[in-house]
């Protein structure tokens, strides 16, 4: 038999196995911290900076409206597996850690309890769609 190959045991599947788990773990880490930054911006111990870039990169994981759109073939994809964690790793290192694993321990207890909801995100990104239909429009009229 082919070396790495085992009858009851294909190790093909089981390192397929292993990185879908490694994958779903990193995803679920990513919204955490998504979480822990939301958070942070309402915390007096976290600095000024960092609650700006929190709010930043918290409005950029929640808005629908991605820098490059989605259905651009495999680039549409490189703001959700770069510059979204990017974003995350550099707010991250702006807050002491100590307050990081409180935040992230808010975070668990918030996400194991409900959905985030924001009234006022909702309002700024159906304002930002009808501004930008108001100008598509504007253009196509002109």
């Amino acid at each position: 038999m082919p070396e790495g190959f085992h009858m009851g045991n294909n190790t093909v599947d089981s390192a397929d196995t292993s990185m879908w788990n490694r994958l779903k773990s990193w995803a679920r880490r990513m919204k955490r911290d998504t979480m822990a930054l939301y958070l942070a911006r309402k915390d007096p111990r976290v600095p000024r900076l960092a609650k700006v870039m929190a709010m930043v990169t918290a409005a950029y994981a929640l808005s629908p409206i991605d820098l490059i759109p989605d259905f651009v073939p495999v680039l549409g994809y490189l703001d959700e597996l770069i510059i979204l964690p990017l974003f995350i790793y550099l707010t991250i290192r702006l807050i002491p850690p100590y307050i990081m694993v409180e935040l992230r321990a808010q975070a668990d207890q918030h996400l194991s309890e409900s959905r985030p909801r924001s009234m006022t995100g909702a309002v700024i990104i159906i304002l930002i769609w009808v501004s930008i239909a108001v100008v598509v429009a504007y253009w196509l009229i002109k």
